[in-house]
């Protein structure tokens, strides 16, 4: 009885759990064309939101040339808490 459970474990109930999850993967795999309409908003935005800060950061530095320096350093800012001045240093560009 054992070897008989054995052979249909092995070739009938394998198997079937195998392809059964194959097919599900397969029809999970892709992006929807919601999903994908989605991700196309958010890169738009997200280049947006780039030249954004890319102009504030040219405007910036026409009118204070050093404020990336002044940026980085806590102590200008008037940040006394130690942590706080030594994870700003550890972020500097």
């Amino acid at each position: 009885m054992e070897g008989f459970v054995a052979i249909v474990a092995i070739f009938i109930a394998l198997p079937w759990l195998v392809f059964h999850y194959v097919t599900k993967w397969k029809s999970q795999g892709s992006l929807t064309s919601e999903d994908e309409k989605l991700m196309d908003e958010l890169h738009e935005m997200a280049r947006r939101l780039d030249d954004r800060v890319a102009t504030i950061e040219r405007i910036m530095t026409a009118e204070n040339p050093g404020w990336r320096q002044l940026a980085a350093d806590p102590v200008s800012l008037g940040i006394e808490d130690n942590s706080l001045a030594r994870r700003m240093a550890n972020e500097r560009p």
